[in-house]
């Protein structure tokens, strides 16, 4: 479902004031869902990223990186192979 803001609007001048109030709480609602999302994703992130230096391994080759891709990709391949048996 794909509605443009121009659309949208046109909708909106045709509610009564107290729906109008009601859009906005939702709007709200849905901004302050997605900010809290994203701290805590960011929040995820940096737990991480400590944990992953706590460890204090050196970095990886080019090789070692392209490894792991490889594997993750036949990992995958494989996943799919098995889910259209």
């Amino acid at each position: 479902m794909s509605t443009s803001p121009e659309h949208l609007l046109e909708k909106l001048k045709d509610l009564p004031p107290q729906r109008l109030s009601e859009v906005e709480d939702f709007v709200d609602f849905l901004k302050n869902r997605d900010e809290r999302a994203q701290r805590a994703a960011s929040r995820r992130l940096g737990e991480a990223m400590s944990r992953l230096d706590a460890l204090d391994l050196p970095p990886l080759t080019s090789e070692e990186v392209q490894a792991e891709i490889e594997a993750a990709r036949r990992e995958r391949r494989n996943a799919r192979r098995a889910d259209h048996r």
